[in-house]
């Protein structure tokens, strides 16, 4: 079963990523704190991690890095991540967060589920 971790703090991403992704062979759990990612990827090794790219006080940018620090370091097993994007511009945003790719908003279901399956 591929297992994926959701961060972020908008009800509507999480509707339309669980809506997308979560099957039977794909869990997703969520975490609404960008500083929560680390412990909860350790704690339930996700295959994936999508990260909103603005949640709370660490947005996706800073989870990202500090999730290639850890899996560096050989803290955390490799993962992949996807980063949210709001806009076509910040699409460079995702190389310096060493995201392996990134999705614009608003979501599509159809994008995502491609996505998250060619990642995995």
């Amino acid at each position: 079963m591929d297992k994926v971790l959701l961060a972020t703090d908008s009800d509507e991403t999480a509707e339309e990523t669980f809506a997308a992704l979560l099957g039977p062979e794909t869990s997703v759990s969520r975490v609404t704190r960008g500083e929560d990612v680390r412990e909860v990827a350790a704690e339930l090794e996700p295959d994936l991690v999508i990260l909103d790219l603005q949640i709370g006080n660490m947005g996706g940018v800073a989870a990202s890095l500090d999730l290639r620090h850890e899996i560096t370091a050989g803290r955390l097993k490799p993962l992949k991540i996807i980063l949210l994007l709001d806009r076509e511009a910040d699409t460079w945003i995702a190389t310096e967060a060493k995201a392996d790719c990134e999705l614009v908003k608003p979501l599509n279901a159809l994008r995502l589920r491609k996505l998250a399956k060619s990642l995995l």
